[in-house]
């Protein structure tokens, strides 16, 4: 008990500043960081369906080797605020951060309870801090190109003269350009990493198989891109009738009403992953559908 006082102690000093500026970022930008305050809740829970199993192994056993990681963590870490610059760096940081709390998990409770305990702590720093801004800038351009790819292919299947430059669309009507510009907010990441978080949670507590698992959690890419195909094309087909529907809070409510189809879409594809492919229980053991 005396060690894990003292740990959490020292780890209140030495990552403060770090806790405090993924703070500033989830405060400061709700849209795009908002979510990163509610995944250290969603750790907990994954931790909390694990009760049982971890009342098996009690009483906990602590084993010492955890010692080598809270060490090399917290040597990442001041070695990255008194470093070399290019170490200074949030999510660079944030390893040092992850060693130091597993190192501590393992350390206090046992070989036996960090079984259960290494995922909820691992999807906490994967999708509970800011990604890097350079990271997220190559991505987002990517998503912009594909989103106004897709929108320009829909709008023109439903009969809609459309041109594309770059990430710039034109709708045309009577003769009258409207331009609709598919700029970064509209790229589709934050609907992307928001669905990513979410299918691991429905993997992790929905499926069993790691195939099964894998499969709902990269479903998640097209399905946040074809929404957003969605949303742009919609709005796209409302800028015909007004330019303002392009911008402003309507354009922001346009991407707000489809949220709710993307999330039945998504638990449709988990109910198919679910109910029509098992495991085959074959000489090749390759999953089949049923």
């Amino acid at each position: 008990m005396g060690v894990g006082i003292g740990l959490l102690a020292l780890f209140g000093f030495l990552f403060s500043d770090f806790v405090r500026q993924q703070w500033r970022f989830a405060i400061g930008m709700p849209s795009d960081w908002g979510h990163t305050l509610v995944i250290p809740g969603v750790s907990g829970y994954f931790i909390w369906l694990h009760r049982d199993e971890l009342r098996r192994v009690q009483p906990f056993t602590p084993c010492w080797w955890g010692m080598v990681p809270v060490i090399l963590g917290m040597g990442w870490y001041v070695l990255c605020v008194f470093g070399p610059k290019p170490l200074f760096h949030h999510n660079v940081m944030s390893a040092g951060v992850l060693l130091s709390i597993l190192g501590t998990a393992w350390l206090l409770l046992g070989t036996a309870a960090f079984r259960w305990l290494w995922f909820p702590i691992g999807y906490w720093w994967v999708f509970g801090q800011t990604v890097s801004e350079v990271l997220m800038n190559r991505l987002t351009f990517l998503m912009q190109d594909m989103s106004a790819v897709g929108a320009q292919f829909l709008l023109t299947v439903i009969g809609i003269d459309i041109d594309r430059s770059g990430n710039t669309l034109t709708v045309w009507s009577d003769g009258i350009a409207h331009p609709l510009n598919v700029a970064e907010a509209c790229s589709g990441m934050r609907m992307l990493v928001a669905f990513i978080a979410l299918g691991v949670f429905l993997a992790y507590t929905n499926l069993t198989s790691f195939w099964q698992r894998s499969a709902l959690v990269i479903a998640g890419i097209p399905v946040a891109l074809g929404v957003n195909v969605l949303r742009i094309g919609t709005t796209g087909v409302f800028a015909m009738f007004d330019q303002n529907f392009a911008d402003g809070e309507f354009h922001e409510f346009i991407g707000f009403v489809w949220l709710l189809p993307a999330l039945f879409m998504y638990l449709g594809v988990l109910f198919v992953i679910r109910n029509f492919f098992v495991e085959s229980t074959g000489r090749k053991g390759i999953p089949s559908a049923v």
